[in-house]
């Protein structure tokens, strides 16, 4: 019987990691949802229990309104954010939205509390402004507009978003870094999040550049994750905070977006898996793309003058951080500097031979100290 509990039990395992993931709604999808309800709560004098917005690309989707209030001057209304299965620090935010009569004509939009102000150049908002994306806006003037094209109405508008836990929720996010102060950003330009959205990072990576290169930043240290983050940071601490980026598996596409945007000095920070891959000129490094290639290594090892038992070793390892353990405590040095020199070529064959362009590696290990660090000029 336990055999049959075991085998079940890897059954139902099996059947949920093949369940398609659920995407969710975007801050701005959410906004829109309910600066819609509640205008509608405005004019009607009456509070809505539900906000159908059409969303950038063509679905229509029905938000439940959690909350609602209004007076004769004013109502705002509430969503809870809804972020589906992607890891999102806005999931489960509260998202109001007042709105307000005023004596013009048109939509003003604005942003309240939880809502970041843009500090910084580069983005797609004007410093000084609320952190409201251009497609949230766009969805939110057009959403206000057909509200009051159904009534038959010609008065002016003014849309405030908030977010009561938006200042807390930002702090997990790197909205500080570039430049958005005071709460999360509202963003969305489909409309839903897709689940571990691979255009989504690389649209966040290349932003976060674009933020670096406006505040003058002329050297980019690129990390692969947070220990390598904070290791890049204590190497360039004259640096400004903008000037680290953390790249995640995306090294290829990094590397480009950088020497695109004028950048003439690369640091990439790595440990020995993802940058093992990098020396083969592998530019997506994640786990499920590329595997270790440990005949690579070896072929490293022996260029780097290691004896026939060592080469055996690393064929038979379990990992690429365990290869580099081994090599650093036989003090093999050669070993790090022959695959930082590989990386540096392959970047600089990705980035197109860019004149002028500087790439260094930094490879660490697992408990953070340098095990090579080499570098290579176009």
């Amino acid at each position: 019987m336990a055999q049959e509990r075991t085998s079940s039990r890897k059954s139902e395992a099996s059947e949920e990691q093949a369940k398609p993931l659920r995407h969710g709604y975007t801050t701005g999808s959410c906004a829109t949802a309910a600066a819609q309800a509640a205008l509608e709560a405005l004019i009607r004098q009456e509070c809505v229990r539900e906000s159908r917005i059409r969303l950038p690309i063509g679905e229509e989707v029905t938000f439940e309104i959690v909350r609602c209030e209004y007076e004769a001057h004013r109502a705002s209304a509430e969503v809870i954010k809804d972020g589906g299965d992607d890891p999102d620090a806005t999931h489960g935010a509260r998202i109001i939205s007042e709105v307000q009569w005023t004596d013009g004509e048109g939509v003003e939009i604005d942003g309240g509390i939880g809502v970041g102000r843009v500090t910084k150049p580069g983005l797609p908002v004007d410093v000084g402004q609320a952190a409201i994306n251009p497609v949230p806006r766009k969805m939110l003037r057009e959403a206000i507009e057909n509200v009051l094209n159904r009534y038959e109405l010609v008065r002016g508008v003014k849309v405030i978003v908030s977010v009561p836990d938006g200042e807390e929720i930002a702090k997990k996010t790197l909205n500080a870094r570039l430049g958005i102060l005071g709460g999360i950003s509202i963003l969305g330009t489909r409309g839903i999040v897709v689940p571990f959205s691979t255009a989504a990072y690389k649209a966040s990576v290349a932003q976060a550049i674009r933020v670096a290169v406006k505040g003058g930043v002329e050297h980019i240290v690129l990390s692969t994750g947070g220990r390598t983050e904070k290791y890049g940071m204590e190497l360039y601490p004259e640096l400004p905070e903008e000037a680290f980026v953390e790249m995640g598996d995306f090294v290829g596409f990094a590397v480009q977006q950088c020497a695109r945007q004028g950048i003439r000095r690369i640091t990439l920070v790595g440990m020995m898996g993802k940058f093992s891959k990098v020396a083969q000129g592998v530019m997506m490094v994640h786990s499920k793309s590329a595997p270790v290639d440990f005949g690579f290594l070896a072929q490293l090892a022996e260029a780097a003058g290691s004896p026939p038992e060592v080469i055996e070793q690393v064929l038979g390892a379990n990992t690429a951080a365990q290869v580099g353990d081994m090599m650093q405590g036989l003090g093999n040095g050669l070993f790090f500097e022959t695959m930082g020199a590989s990386c540096c070529r392959e970047l600089l064959k990705e980035a197109g031979q860019t004149p002028g362009l500087t790439i260094e590696t930094v490879i660490i290990s697992m408990k953070a100290e340098l095990l090579g660090r080499s570098q290579v000029e176009a």
